[in-house]
């Protein structure tokens, strides 16, 4: 669109027509077209631009937006409209039309809203760092999810979705930080050991006493983080004083006082409540949340149970890896003892010794956060749970985890359960989907053939000369020259040396050459097509070709993974282990490669978002995303195709090489021309036509990448 003259009527209404395909839908535009055509070409633009936008989403909200937003654009700034839209568009992709078409009436309501939209902090934007700062913390592992409020069941810390309260995105994520240590705090300081639904029960109004027995319990928590985390605590004092709650009633100040001691524990909070209720009412504290005793008595009441069998059989475990022979021919059980550690500070949770038999034995991680658990919920660890079990004492399915098959989530309703969600590139809304793609991780299935011998014997001759090569590449000295110290002279620089000091310059010191080993510090991560297009010579071709240069790459010695891709919509996005990069290179890996089949479609975006998170978290100074594939990115539904699957592609390489990952392609598609050089860069990208000479050619585009 041109940046001067208005558009005219009809040439708005043509592009309205297009858009919003009137043709079938039978909108009236006359409003809306008479609305824009009386603006300034810049809010023609605006208003326009973000209609084309909505309407790749869905018509209907395009059309509701065009028939309200040029009527808001006196009373909100264009960011805030903005946001309106991808509201809408977000609300659409995760509820449906009606929610969003909600969004789009209610606008006034989103208006009001506006603090929110702009300082306010979304909890999946910050959850990763706040699930890394309780990790860091003593005591259970505990989890984060979302929920309706701020509160937890003594397992999982629950925050809502937008944290908002106070003025400014920054202080909101110190509220949102103040409340996750709360809630850590009321399971590592005994804040949740006893039943506190009979507890309440004998109020009147349970409610009120459940309220302000929070208030008590804040107080002793709030003096329990001054002694574990002063820096925290003195970050939640600046958001009281923000938010007026600094300074306490007269009423409360001597129960504030009784609490605050080393010494006062939930028992302390239960014996003033009697007092506390009949006098006063609960401070106004704005980070502590909810206290919800019958979701923690629940999730106890499940944990102790299932934890004791854990720790027994656990125990029982240990037993038999200390004395290998038969439980018959033992004398008698074996005795196991818990002590607190002299090393630890007495009131660390997991500060015991273990030993068995009068032994000293160290745990294993797991048995110790059992042990760190069990005293958390019962404040000591009971004799009869340093007992180990008898052999078949217990049923399994009461203790193990249960591993859940990636294939079953597609049998009846559809859910997320164990899945990673990832984002994805709308290049006609030009934003992101958020948690569009739904992917799990499978391992492919072994296949113990012959495939992996006739492959090495049908290359025998290309293998070895590929193992030759890439050991000369490990074993690769480099020389340089210009040294102050070395092995041999550097003739040139002797040279210019003594021709500068008969000119009565200063004489060079650097005259030396020295060879060094370059130290290699690469890895990679080869992402392989396991579409349904790869059926036959070109799946063979694959795997040949993944054999190969494994065997090179075993003599180089460089870090490497493979996964294969594949995926059917955006809700069975499936990547495959082949090899993982702490994993050797054993006879199981080479049958998962032997083992590789044709799957589904080519939807590449969340592969090379999960390829790149993988190689995120591993030490190298030069990282890798080799793509091995035979066309373009495509899908069943969803418009996975076309330019939306390309612009995806694109957004996610580009997302990959911000995180400083470099990205290859090698292809078999002789119409890749057309679209890789947009996806991958002009250099960055093969394309081999003729089948039978890609396991040939991987190895040997590797070796030209990583030299």
């Amino acid at each position: 669109m041109s940046a001067h003259a208005p558009l005219l009527p009809e040439q708005i209404a043509r592009l309205l027509e297009a858009w919003l395909q009137v043709e079938f839908t039978l909108y009236r535009l006359e409003p809306i077209v008479a609305d824009i055509a009386a603006r300034p070409r810049a809010e023609q633009d605006f208003l326009l631009g973000w209609t084309q936008r909505i309407s790749t989403t869905n018509i209907e909200i395009a059309y509701r937006f065009a028939a309200r937003a040029g009527a808001q654009l006196a009373r909100m700034d264009r960011h805030l409209l903005e946001a309106w839209a991808l509201h809408a568009m977000d609300a659409y992709d995760r509820e449906g039309l009606r929610p969003a078409l909600l969004v789009i009436d209610r606008v006034e309501n989103f208006a009001r809203l506006h603090h929110e939209h702009t300082a306010g902090v979304l909890l999946e934007d910050i959850q990763g760092v706040l699930l890394t700062f309780v990790r860091g913390l003593s005591g259970r592992a505990l989890k984060l999810h979302e929920g309706d409020a701020v509160y937890t069941d003594s397992e999982t810390l629950f925050l809502p979705p937008v944290i908002s309260r106070m003025a400014s995105a920054e202080d909101n994520f110190r509220l949102a930080k103040a409340s996750v240590a709360f809630l850590w705090a009321q399971t590592r300081f005994g804040g949740l050991r006893t039943d506190l639904v009979d507890c309440l029960a004998a109020y009147p109004d349970a409610d009120r006493a459940r309220r302000l027995l929070l208030a008590l319990e804040t107080l002793r928590l709030e003096a329990c983080l001054g002694r574990e985390l002063p820096g925290l605590y003195r970050d939640i004092q600046q958001l009281k004083t923000c938010l007026d709650e600094a300074r306490l009633s007269d009423r409360w100040q001597p129960w504030q006082r009784r609490l605050a001691l080393t010494s006062a524990r939930l028992d302390n909070s239960l014996q003033l409540l009697p007092e506390v209720y009949g006098c006063a009412e609960p401070p106004d504290f704005a980070y502590p949340g909810e206290l919800r005793p019958e979701a923690i008595a629940n999730c106890m009441a499940t944990r102790i149970e299932r934890e004791k069998i854990l720790l027994r059989v656990k125990l029982a475990e240990l037993a038999d890896e200390a004395a290998p022979a038969p439980i018959a021919d033992k004398t008698g059980s074996p005795q196991f003892e818990l002590s607190r550690s002299p090393t630890e500070p007495g009131d660390a949770v997991d500060a015991f010794e273990l030993t068995l038999d009068g032994k000293p034995l160290a745990p294993p991680d797991d048995v110790r956060q059992l042990l760190t658990s069990i005293q958390l919920d019962l404040g000591g660890i009971p004799p009869e749970y340093l007992v180990a079990a008898g052999d078949g004492e217990y049923d399994p399915s009461l203790y193990r985890e249960q591993e859940k098959n990636p294939d079953d989530v597609w049998q009846g309703t559809y859910h997320e359960e164990g899945a990673t969600l990832y984002p994805e590139w709308d290049h006609g809304r030009q934003h992101y989907r958020k948690n569009w793609c739904v992917m799990r991780e499978k391992e492919v299935p072994p296949v113990h053939d012959d495939f992996v011998p006739r492959t090495l014997q049908k290359y025998g001759g290309v293998v070895e000369q590929l193992r030759r090569t890439f050991e000369a590449m490990r074993d690769e000295n480099r020389l340089f020259k210009r040294q102050p110290h070395g092995d041999d002279v550097d003739i040139d620089a002797l040279v210019e040396a003594i021709a500068d000091a008969r000119d009565g310059s200063e004489m060079s010191d650097r005259l030396f050459t020295r060879n060094h080993r370059d130290e290699r510090s690469i890895a990679v991560a080869f992402m392989v097509d396991m579409s349904g297009s790869t059926k036959g010579w070109i799946n063979d071709a694959e795997r040949e070709s993944l054999i190969l240069l494994c065997e090179a790459l075993e003599a180089l010695g460089d870090r490497y993974a493979i996964y294969g891709f594949s995926g059917v919509t955006r809700k069975r996005c499936e990547l495959y282990r082949i090899k993982t990069f702490d994993e050797p290179y054993s006879p199981e890996v080479r049958a998962r490669i032997s083992g590789i089949r044709p799957q589904e479609y080519t939807r590449m975006g969340f592969a090379i978002r999960h390829l790149t998170s993988l190689l995120d978290g591993v030490e190298a100074r030069t990282k890798l995303l080799v793509t091995l594939s035979d066309g373009k990115p495509d899908d069943y539904q969803d418009g996975y195709r076309g330019a939306y699957g390309i612009e995806d592609t694109r957004q996610a390489l580009i997302e990959a090489r911000r995180r400083g990952i470099h990205s290859f392609c090698i292809t078999i598609d002789r119409e890749a021309r057309d679209y890789l050089p947009h996806m991958y860069g002009a250099s960055h990208y093969v394309i081999i036509d003729d089948v039978g000479m890609l396991p040939r050619k991987v190895p040997d585009i590797y070796r030209r990448l990583t030299t």
